[in-house]
């Protein structure tokens, strides 16, 4: 099989190492590092220790956290409970009951989280907070991670993927969104992040991120690209078999689970009786 890296640059694996407990992952996942057929850095997880009930409280916690602001939560609460007082039912849906959305969610909010734990990089923004319609997929790039304070500055543009059933297209489609990306130089969702951040009111922590243009301009930013995919127990083979790319700071990574939908399912359900 030809591998597509040619200029004989070895690929650099951009994540750090899998979370250990308490964290989530490091509890419920286990995790085993190797490259794709194709020479491009894979970590796959998989659900030999997972604990259904415990992994999707987890989930939960995350969703909520990722979908509505702490104030979010507190409004809600105040105003459900005054509804509830005159007999009348919320409006109000703060979370995507389309499951397809539901799906691509959950993956993303998952890697977020990953990406947190193991590369000691900080999400500053959840975008799905900005959603203006909560059942439709957003636009952008689905993680967008910085260490501001490393030298140099490093920003992590994550893709995550969720099928009920894994494939090829899948797999090329998400390895095809980072490339994009990646020919794109500065991340697309750059500027709603600093927007958002000085938004609240965080001019200092926005001014950092806006910097990050010009230091990619100076050579000085330093762009990683990973992306997940999260389906059935073989998603590992379908990466392994099909995931290429000449991006040297790329890396894939699957989760296989043996009940995907149910656990998207069962983790959403939990979040709407958040209040």
């Amino acid at each position: 099989m030809t591998k597509t890296k040619t200029d004989g640059k070895k690929p650099i694996f951009p994540l750090g190492p899998h979370p250990l407990p308490p964290h989530p992952c490091g509890i419920h996942l286990t995790a085993m590092d190797q490259n794709t057929a194709y020479d491009v850095p894979h970590r796959v997880l998989q659900d030999e220790h997972l604990q259904p009930e415990e992994f999707t409280v987890a989930m939960t916690q995350w969703i909520v956290t990722h979908h509505l602001s702490p104030e979010a939560i507190e409004r809600d609460r105040i105003r459900c409970e005054a509804l509830t007082r005159q007999g009348l039912v919320d409006p109000v849906q703060r979370f995507p009951i389309n499951l397809s959305t539901q799906k691509g969610n959950w993956a993303e909010v998952l890697l977020a989280e990953y990406i947190a734990a193991s590369c000691a990089v900080k999400v500053p923004v959840y975008r799905l907070r900005y959603n203006p319609n909560v059942d439709q997929s957003m636009k952008g790039d689905d993680v967008l991670a910085f260490d501001l304070d490393s030298n140099p500055v490093r920003v992590l543009v994550g893709e995550a993927k969720f099928r009920s059933t894994p494939s090829k297209a899948v797999v090329e489609e998400l390895v095809d969104a980072l490339v994009r990306s990646h020919s794109g130089n500065i991340p697309a969702s750059l500027q709603f992040v600093a927007d958002r951040l000085f938004d609240s009111g965080n001019d200092e922590l926005g001014a950092k991120v806006m910097a990050c243009n010009g230091l990619f301009a100076q050579g000085r930013l330093q762009l990683d690209y990973v992306g997940l995919l999260v389906s059935t127990r073989v998603a590992h083979r379908h990466m392994e078999r099909n995931a290429k790319s000449n991006v040297r700071r790329l890396a894939v990574i699957s989760l296989g689970l043996s009940d995907p939908e149910g656990i998207v399912t069962a983790s959403y359900v939990r979040a709407g009786e958040y209040v």
